[in-house]
Parts: C-alpha cells; sequence; structure tokens
C-alpha cells in the first residue's frame, strides 16, 4: 500500500515540476490561472530562475517521498529523509489551508481564475500531497 501511494504522490510531483520546467522554457498554458491576481492583473510575476528553482525543488520532493515508501533510500540519510517527510507533509497542508487572503481552502479573494482553480484543484491538490507524505512517514517501512 505504501509503494502505491509513493508512487502517486512522487509522479505528481513530478509532473508538477515537468509543468514548471515547461514555463521556464517558454510554455505559456495554464499560466494565468498558476498565479492569483486581482483586477485581472497578477499579483507577481514569477521570474524564470525562481520557477526553474520550484522546479527543482518539486523535482527533490518527489525524490523523497519515493524513498519514504517505494524505493530504496539512496540519496537522503533515515533521519533526513523523516524530517525531511514531516516538513513537506506540513509544507504542503500550510498550502492547503493558505493564507487566508489569495491562496488556500479559506482564501477571501475568490473571484480570479487562479482562486477558481485553487478552489478545485491546487488546494486539494495539495492536501492530498500533505496528507500522503504524512501518511507514508507513518506507515514506514
Amino acid at each position: 500500500m505504501a509503494a502505491i501511494l509513493s508512487w502517486i504522490t512522487g509522479l505528481i510531483l513530478f509532473l508538477l515540476s515537468a509543468i514548471h520546467v515547461y514555463w521556464v522554457l517558454g510554455g505559456a498554458h495554464g499560466i494565468t490561472a498558476a498565479v492569483p491576481s486581482q483586477g485581472g492583473k497578477p499579483l507577481f510575476r514569477p521570474s524564470k530562475s525562481a520557477t526553474l528553482l520550484v522546479a527543482l525543488l518539486l523535482a527533490i520532493a518527489a525524490w523523497l517521498v519515493l524513498e519514504l515508501g517505494a524505493v530504496r533510500p539512496v540519496l537522503y540519510p533515515p533521519g533526513l529523509l523523516r524530517i525531511g517527510g514531516w516538513l513537506l507533509g506540513l509544507v504542503f497542508i500550510a498550502r492547503a489551508i493558505g493564507d487566508f487572503r489569495w491562496v488556500g481552502f479559506f482564501k477571501a479573494h475568490k473571484e480570479s481564475v487562479f482562486a477558481r482553480w485553487d478552489t478545485v484543484l491546487f488546494s486539494p491538490l495539495c492536501l492530498f500531497l500533505g496528507a500522503a507524505t504524512l501518511a507514508l512517514i507513518i506507515l514506514g517501512r
């Protein structure tokens, strides 16, 4: 069971990493839904380097999740694996809860393209990723 959950979670994280690489390489599909906006104007414009950093962090997170339940640990020592897993899980759950203004289940601004996608996909996905990561730690090897 842990291996299946680990593969599903890891593949989702690798897919999210690939989407960010696509944006770094100039892809534009989905970009307006990926950044909070007000009055049709994005609150910020992520740089290519910041987007690439997010892609790298998502890939590292994907591998961490795979080592938690599906593959033999080779990159992370056991202590770092557990601590990293707890931190990753809590970060995703915190993202799902949100900042109470622009992102998360409890956001105040709900009328933008981003806000709609955040309610329907991004926040539930973050909740799943966080819960799955924590479950992998609890299930253990």
